[in-house]
């Protein structure tokens, strides 16, 4: 899987759950900080781990749920290409 399509699923995930087709405005920019942005509150965040682990098949490490891992779309894909050896 491509970056690209991890980030197409995870704006998808924002938009069906959250942000009804306007995650993309709401963020700004991918490396736009999510909770500067008010993208996600606590709860969206342990929903937003358990769709990662699901989707992309990892374990997340409660340790690694901080800023410098989840606090951006471009965070969260490079966590995730690290762990699943998606390609850029």
């Amino acid at each position: 899987m491509t970056r690209a399509d991890m980030r197409r699923l995870l704006i998808d995930w924002l938009d069906d759950h959250y942000h009804f087709g306007d995650a993309e405005s709401k963020i700004g920019s991918d490396d736009a900080s999510f909770l500067d942005k008010g993208v996600l509150d606590s709860l969206g965040f342990v929903a937003l781990v358990v769709y990662l682990e699901d989707t992309f098949r990892v374990t997340i490490d409660r340790r690694s749920l901080n800023r410098e891992n989840f606090d951006s779309v471009d965070k969260i894909l490079a966590y995730l290409e690290a762990r699943t050896g998606a390609v850029p």
